[in-house]
């Protein structure tokens, strides 16, 4: 198996809640806690910190985390990630959201055991769920997939839509993403930005668009983001609970 590499990026301004990768948890910065929930990974080989702020580096220097800093004008972390791998040897690199440090690290294990598969380029992962709240947020992506676990179609709209009017649950997508080195460095940075991605503010589309495949494995348990003040405090809460 070629070199894995997980990459956490980080950066700094947050819209919803400022600068969260710094915000304190239990006396460590957010993303300490994502990257040491990664580390727990067993088929990485390695885990950065991608970030464009001398804060954040000196807060991952300062609890003995690797860090690269990257450009400020990145579009994505996709983009920031992009700008690593073009210097770093690795054949499998994955992009594990700053924001979510209760991520089922067991996804990730499942995310790089996807590319023993030739075909695949690209990976993400998904949770069934059977929440019709949830099914109707436009905040909760949904995916739908083939026959053989690739991805069909990412929307917040409710799809699958059910035309008897019976739910059946769907497949929820998790914000998490791993790619071919080649398909990274070459294919990805040469997409440009797809009508789909514009309309439903997903890049993920784009890659579909543009006529790519995402392949898709499943999550035992759902992931959680901190975009806001009370996700921050609810965080708390579970932290405390487990000490």
């Amino acid at each position: 198996m070629k070199k894995i590499v997980g990459v956490i990026p980080a950066r700094l301004e947050s819209v919803r809640l400022p600068r969260k990768m710094l915000r304190a948890v239990g006396g460590k910065p957010l993303v300490q806690w994502t990257y040491e929930n990664a580390c727990k990974s067993k088929t990485l080989d390695e885990v950065i910190v991608a970030c464009d702020s001398k804060e954040v580096e000196a807060a991952v220097k300062a609890f003995g985390g690797k860090v690269r800093m990257t450009r400020a004008d990145h579009p994505s972390g996709t983009s920031r990630i992009s700008e690593i791998a073009e210097d770093t040897e690795a054949g499998i690199w994955i992009n594990i959201q700053g924001d979510e440090p209760l991520l089922d690290v067991g996804v990730i294990d499942s995310l790089a055991g996807a590319f023993a598969d030739p075909d695949v380029e690209m990976a993400t992962a998904a949770v069934k769920k059977t929440d019709e709240e949830e099914f109707r947020n436009p905040n909760v992506v949904k995916l739908v997939k083939d026959g053989r676990g690739f991805a069909l179609f990412f929307s917040r709209a409710s799809v699958p839509y059910s035309r008897d009017g019976l739910f059946r649950g769907f497949w929820k997508h998790l914000g998490i993403y791993a790619y071919r080195r080649d398909f990274l460095t070459k294919t990805w940075k040469n997409l440009k930005p797809s009508a789909l991605e514009e309309t439903e503010k997903l890049e993920q589309l784009r890659v579909l668009e543009n006529g790519h495949r995402i392949k898709v494995v499943e999550g035992r348990k759902d992931s959680v983001g901190i975009d806001t003040e009370e996700d921050l405090r609810e965080f708390e809460k579970i932290i405390s609970r487990s000490a």
